[in-house]
């Protein structure tokens, strides 16, 4: 992990009509800041503004020679506030945060950067919702949209499930591990544990057993339980009282490339949904594009299927 670097934004307004402080960390990578174009790379739930360098967790996409080639951009990651990477105190209101707001978070961390154009934005689910909001807030800052495996609206499926991590982190003797059972659920499908496991057992268990064990135990390592609990939240916002006509007024007259990828087995932020936005856009936006990674993995393919995301990010980059 490089240094973290911190920048404080104080006296934020919230819904409650209260002000609050945030410290809001990040890391550059590349090319020296406003010397290259600037990438903006938000991280997923339980990602982290490491995004390259040997423990990155996009090190196959960013870095030297990759699809977002360090050699010709900036690439800027910001910690969302609160998600515990940074060590700071946790926000005990985290009811109060939402998708929108931290996006807003993260352009008034851009201003104080003295970033006022990103080349291109890129995230991936959480982070690509995020992403969303931001083009939402300004529009013309941003030349191009990258949102991957993502939705601009949460479903009642997506809610749903939210609801019954937030019931497990409540109630359960071990809330961070059981929690993360059920996620990692979510995050694959069926045919993708078939491939993987192939039913096979020993005397200590099923392998799937031991693989949900151990992710388990590998996120109560990285994650406290406040943490946790304010990621998982920040699900249910995404696109919270945001009203229809609002988003086709932006899709007709923004200037940003919007370039949606989805996955094709997604459970989570599913295929038809980001189908359904990108017929939307079309209605307005010439310069928008729809990809696919075709993965039996589910949402997780966009940290698994490398190739084809790398070759779709090149083009869009391109």
């Amino acid at each position: 992990m490089k240094k973290l670097k911190n920048i404080l934004i104080r006296n934020f307004p919230l819904p409650d009509g209260s002000k609050e402080s945030f410290k809001v960390s990040y890391q550059i990578f590349g090319q020296e800041l406003h010397t290259a174009p600037i990438i903006l790379i938000n991280h997923a739930l339980t990602g982290n503004s490491s995004v390259a360098g040997e423990d990155g967790w996009w090190k196959e996409v960013v870095g030297d020679s990759k699809a977002i080639d360090l050699r010709r951009y900036t690439v800027i990651a910001f910690d969302i506030p609160g998600n515990g990477y940074n060590h700071v105190a946790p926000i005990e209101r985290y009811t109060l945060l939402t998708t929108k707001i931290v996006g807003n978070l993260f352009w008034k961390a851009l201003d104080s950067l003295g970033v006022v154009q990103l080349y291109a934005i890129l995230g991936g689910s959480l982070g690509g919702s995020v992403a969303w909001e931001m083009l939402f807030q300004r529009p013309d800052s941003i030349q191009k949209l990258i949102p991957i495996a993502c939705t601009l609206k949460s479903s009642d499926w997506l809610i749903g499930n939210a609801h019954v991590q937030e019931s497990i982190l409540s109630n359960s003797q071990n809330p961070l591990e059981d929690a993360r059972k059920h996620a990692m659920l979510l995050y694959r499908t069926p045919n993708s544990f078939r491939a993987k496991f192939k039913g096979r057992q020993s005397e200590s268990g099923f392998a799937v057993e031991h693989w949900l064990i151990h992710h388990a135990e590998q996120l109560k390592s990285r994650y406290t339980l406040p943490s946790y609990r304010l990621m998982n939240h920040l699900l249910k916002t995404i696109g919270e009282n945001r009203a229809k006509d609002e988003v086709e007024k932006i899709f007709r007259n923004c200037k940003t490339e919007i370039h949606t990828i989805a996955v094709d087995s997604d459970y989570m932020f599913t295929r038809e949904e980001q189908i359904e936005t990108y017929k939307i856009i079309r209605k307005y936006k010439k310069n928008a594009s729809y990809g696919e990674i075709k993965s039996l993995h589910g949402h997780d393919a966009f940290l698994i299927e490398f190739q084809q995301l790398n070759k779709l990010l090149i083009s869009i980059l391109s």
